[in-house]
């Protein structure tokens, strides 16, 4: 593993986030992973990526978030929850939603974040 990369935490690894986690994973980044189904996590794992419990935890640990989750409730509950993201992650976090998602739900998670020092996208 390149020790110059970020640590990245991916959240969400259902069919399509997996696949994103795994190509980050095979170019030697540091990736952990938290899934609602720790199951559906366990491939990611098997090939070197770290279970992380919650996503409060996983927040505090990386410098770089991206999530993939399934629905806008999902997204606010992930980004805005008391564990969540916004909450737990440290100052100058990225972090990337890729779930197809409300803009007004988006504008309102960049708005917190910039408060928190958190960049978002």
């Amino acid at each position: 593993m390149n020790n110059n990369h970020k640590t990245i935490g991916f959240i969400g690894t259902g069919v399509m986030g997996k696949s994103m986690a795994g190509h980050i994973l095979n170019e030697g980044h540091k990736l952990l992973v938290y899934n609602r189904t720790q199951s559906r996590a366990k491939e990611l794992v098997d090939k070197g990526a770290v279970w992380i419990e919650t996503v409060g935890e996983l927040a505090e640990q990386s410098d770089i978030i991206i999530t993939m989750v399934g629905y806008p409730q999902d997204v606010k509950e992930v980004y805005l929850g008391e564990e969540g993201i916004l909450n737990k992650a440290k100052k100058g976090t990225y972090a990337i939603d890729m779930t197809t998602s409300s803009p007004i739900l988006a504008r309102d998670i960049h708005s917190q974040a910039i408060e928190r020092g958190i960049h978002t996208l």
